[in-house]
């Protein structure tokens, strides 16, 4: 496995054939990614391990066919969940014992007697209330002891789950939340309530769909699940590495080439991942020699990987797992989502493409002759990998649900890996590929559960509209403060939790303040998730620029601060969806057509302005005169309204003008680019 600092190397002659394999970079994932590392065991507890997760994926795939209760389906997914999160999570992150009476008892490497402690119980409080589960569910109201005892270990044992998947952060947000729901009558009559005792608190969170089991769960155990499932088919039958070289061979030898190269790979490879911080690393290992040969900086290269990364995660087909969450708050389909999701996702590729134009005209990019196979070549042998994203999309316009969809691609993508025989998906990769499908919704699957707690706090408590009225309070009902402390708020969670949790409890606290200023309901869910995403790439602790940085050798906080540059637009564009309901409609391809294409082309115009005002280039460099007038420019633009748009539009048109008329007097001609070659991704 390679070391960190293994990718830190200065020889950019050829890429590791290591990097190409599923199990690519795993030490750096798992270093810089959310989620916390798991075991790698072997002998019989591999075994166990792998026939349990298998059979998780099997039940999830089978649920989608079968007639079984919302709740009973949910309590039994969350329990094998738990018991795999137990097996598979040590108690200490990175904890390595083996031997004696400590590991014995906690683990490390191998599975210990407080493991398995946790697991029997998992077992219990998740079989019984399906044992009797028609008189178990009409007592969320006066629940009995038996009832409150399993229900609060059932507790214990997500937050504990959540603790060693992701951190303690979150659990303890959660345990804050839960003595608010006991304690409310200390607090100040605002914040206050009567206070709960302990087996209302358990009903609601335990047997009711309130809590543990309530909306976020449900969406982890159906369409998440479903969606890493097809993520990992695409991934045992090659369509990652596909992806790769695809993007390799269609993007030209210009010198701006290996950033756009690298940016359309993350988009590809983004949809397999669903992970930005993995994408980064599976990425950089093979783009960052060539980013470096086309004269990149370690800061720059590793901003561009990141942007790349993180790209995929905000647009179609697959998105994030958030935005399921978006189409089961709203009530409405998931296609809606993505057709929401399609006007942003062009301004955030034209911003990335915008600015890396510009960088590799400021540093002089030379170009790289990529050595791989002709893109023809690629496409005719393997075509199929494209097939089944745009069935997923085909099969949503037809009217089937996203469950089914997703299902049915993935038995196209199975059935169409065997085309060749490199790509077939054997019984040994179907086993692999059960497992990896379930085992990556473990973090997921405890992480929506505890939210599930927070989000049924609030509902109890009414501490949700609390929250929102004090940040209309605080903005004095000013919409554009109330969105900007939504995008600080969100933005803060996603300092501590993963983008999945961040949204939860964002939507819970801060879609309602905006709503109720005027904001559409989409457009609020809208830009919380964008701003869940962005946490990822925003200071001061965005972890991929980090998982970056590790591969180039550049330096963290630069690294993470050119990223930042790179998706400025990227954070203002949501800005468009709330501060005009109007336009902020029309953003999200909602409304009438002219409404749309007229808000599409003053987004393009905008992020065109503010690339040049912040890149500090148009055809030469500019001067501060110049970038102020852009910067100025693209506000107005950005800020949606027909005076603001036409005086944002003079002020672009004059600050190019001025721009074109300084720099003809002082243009001199230069010599084309040289071109470098250096090897394509391994095969």
């Amino acid at each position: 496995m390679t070391h960190p600092d293994k990718a830190r190397r200065d020889d950019a002659e050829a890429v590791d054939p290591e990097f190409d394999s599923p199990e690519a970079n795993q030490d750096l994932i798992e270093t810089y990614e959310a989620e916390s590392p798991t075991r790698k065991l072997t002998g019989p507890w591999a075994l166990i391990v792998t026939a349990i997760a298998v059979g998780l994926s099997v039940y999830a795939l089978y649920a989608t066919r079968a007639t079984i209760s919302a709740q009973i389906y949910r309590t039994a997914f969350l329990g094998i969940a738990l018991v795999l999160t137990f097996l598979l999570y040590p108690m200490i992150r990175g904890s390595k014992r083996e031997g004696g009476i400590t590991g014995l008892i906690f683990g490390g490497a191998r599975v210990g007697l407080i493991d398995l402690v946790l697991v029997a119980a998992s077992v219990v409080v998740s079989a019984y209330p399906i044992r009797n589960f028609d008189e178990f569910v009409y007592r969320a109201a006066r629940p009995n002891e038996t009832d409150v005892l399993m229900g609060t270990i059932c507790i214990v044992l997500v937050l504990e789950a959540t603790r060693r998947t992701i951190g303690w952060i979150l659990p303890a947000v959660a345990m804050g939340g839960l003595a608010y729901a006991f304690w409310g009558d200390v607090f100040p009559d605002q914040w206050g309530h009567r206070g709960y005792e302990l087996d209302r608190v358990v009903g609601t969170m335990y047997i009711s769909l309130e809590g543990l089991y309530g909306t976020a769960l449900a969406v982890a155990a159906t369409f998440i699940v479903l969606f890493m499932i097809y993520g990992a088919v695409l991934e045992f039958s090659g369509a990652g590495k596909f992806f790769l070289d695809f993007s390799f061979a269609a993007t030209g030898s210009k010198p701006s080439g290996a950033g756009r190269t690298t940016t359309i790979a993350g988009f590809l490879l983004g949809t397999v991942s669903g992970s930005g911080v993995a994408t980064t690393v599976t990425l950089g290992s093979v783009a960052w020699p060539m980013l470096k040969r086309a004269g990149y900086s370690r800061e720059s290269g590793g901003a561009v990987l990141s942007a790349g990364g993180i790209g995929a995660i905000l647009s179609p087909p697959t998105l994030g797992a958030a935005a399921f969450l978006i189409a089961e708050f709203l009530q409405i389909s998931y296609l809606e989502v993505l057709r929401m999701a399609i006007i942003p996702t062009i301004f955030y590729y034209l911003s990335i493409f915008l600015m890396i134009e510009l960088d590799a005209r400021k540093m002089g990019a030379t170009s790289v002759a990529i050595e791989t196979e002709p893109i023809w070549t690629l496409t005719r042998k393997y075509w199929y990998h494209f097939t089944s994203l745009i069935a997923i999309v085909v099969f949503m316009v037809l009217g089937y649900t996203p469950m089914t969809a997703v299902v049915y691609a993935t038995g196209l993508a199975f059935l169409l890996s065997f085309l060749r025989r490199d790509t077939a998906i054997t019984p040994p990769r179907i086993v692999k590929t059960l497992r990896a499908g379930s085992v990556s919704t473990l973090s997921v699957a405890s992480t929506c559960a505890t939210a599930g707690l927070i989000v049924g706090v609030m509902t109890l408590t009414g501490l949700g509209l609390k929250m929102s009225d004090l940040i209309v309070d605080l903005a004095n009902g000013n919409l554009f403060l109330t969105v900007v402390f939504t995008a600080v708020a969100v933005l803060v969670l996603g300092l501590a939790v993963p983008v999945t949790a961040s949204y939860i409890i964002a939507a819970a606290i801060t879609a309602p303040a905006m709503i109720s200023l005027g904001v559409p309901e989409v457009a609020a869910h809208m830009f919380i998730f964008y701003y869940a995403v962005l946490s990822e790439v925003s200071p001061p602790t965005a972890l991929a620029p980090f998982a970056a940085s590790a591969i180039t050798g550049g330096n963290p906080f630069k690294t993470m601060m050119v990223t930042w540059k790179y998706t400025l637009p990227a954070f203002v564009v949501p800005f468009m969806f709330t501060l005009d309901t109007s336009g902020g409609v029309a953003l999200l391809a909602m409304g009438p057509t002219q409404e749309i294409v007229l808000a599409t082309v003053t987004g393009c115009l905008a992020i065109v302005a503010m690339v040049g005002g912040v890149g500090g280039w148009i055809v030469r460099p500019a001067s501060w005169p110049e970038r102020i007038v852009l910067i100025v420019a693209s506000g107005l633009l950005f800020y949606t309204g027909t005076l603001q748009d036409l005086i944002g539009l003079a002020l672009l048109i004059a600050g190019i003008g001025i721009h074109l008329l300084r720099t003809r007097r002082g243009a001199s001609g230069t010599g084309g680019p040289s071109a470098v070659s250096i090897p394509g991704p391994a095969a």
